[in-house]
């Protein structure tokens, strides 16, 4: 397994889809995952996939500036910190963020078992 592999096509796929369809990120979490979003811990698939659901917007676009991986333990997991911006709508200004991943495998792929998110202001 090469961790700059999985994390770089883990990330193109996250965005794509955040940006494109929300709902079908459910599919990359599972029970035990956990969601911080902004300070707010989401326990499972089901209510993080409500979290990102209720973000008060309806269309997004990422740019990704920053993308950095480690290997993680001895199941496999990888470690992906992301840092970008994040613009809501037409003519709004972009926000940065960064996001941190906890990937681990299952079935010959892998899903998220930890992620954290925050804006970055100032």
């Amino acid at each position: 397994m090469d961790p700059d592999a999985v994390a770089k096509a883990f990330v193109q796929h996250y965005y794509q889809t955040f940006d494109s369809n929300r709902a079908a990120l459910v599919g990359l979490y599972q029970d035990g995952s956990m969601l911080t979003f902004e300070g707010e811990k989401f326990l499972g698939a089901a209510a993080i996939s409500g979290k990102i659901g209720s973000l008060p917007f309806q269309q997004c676009q990422h740019k990704i500036d920053t993308v950095d991986c480690q290997p993680s333990g001895p199941q496999g997991g990888v470690l992906v910190f992301v840092s970008g911006t994040i613009t809501l709508g037409p003519g709004e200004h972009p926000l940065k963020f960064s996001q941190m991943f906890h990937l681990l495998p299952a079935g010959g792929s892998f899903y998220v078992q930890n992620d954290m998110f925050r804006l970055n202001y100032g």
